[in-house]
């Protein structure tokens, strides 16, 4: 079994000393390309902090084996469109369609296997100064125009 854990910042607590099968990696989850399939993805409060969510939420999909998991926070509100209306039912109907399921009382978003992921929306850019999510810490705003 292995354990990976990706920070785009390296914010791991110290090992003391080494931990066969674990491997920390300090990169950005927008251009990390792991060596493997996984089991398990999640990504809990961690995409509050990512522009591009949905390319984020692509590519994890496509980093399961046929039989593993994707789960991750995400809230829709913190999606928005070119005009800075949510894109709500829009895009969770899109995300359905590419065989995710948004569970939109716990903002949690999964998938089951491995998945080719193309969402209809261009990332057009995201306002770090968006303030305080549901969390109560201070998230990211995504923005997107649809491209049909």
């Amino acid at each position: 079994m292995a354990l990976v854990g990706v920070d785009l910042v390296e914010a791991f607590d110290p090992v003391p000393v080494p931990a066969p099968g674990l491997e920390l990696v300090q990169a950005s989850v927008v251009t990390w390309t792991p060596s493997r399939a996984f089991d398990l993805v999640t990504c809990l409060h961690g995409l509050h902090y990512v522009g591009d969510k949905l390319a984020v939420l692509a590519r994890a999909a496509s980093w399961l084996t046929p039989t593993g998991r994707l789960v991750a926070d995400l809230d829709l509100a913190d999606v928005r469109l070119a005009d800075g209306a949510p894109a709500g039912r829009g895009l969770a109907g899109r995300l359905r369609a590419a065989g995710f399921r948004y569970d939109p009382r716990r903002r949690r978003i999964a998938c089951e296997g491995r998945r080719d992921v193309r969402l209809p929306y261009r990332y057009l850019g995201a306002d770090d100064g968006a303030g305080p999510n549901y969390t109560g810490q201070a998230g990211v705003r995504s923005h997107y125009e649809p491209l049909d």
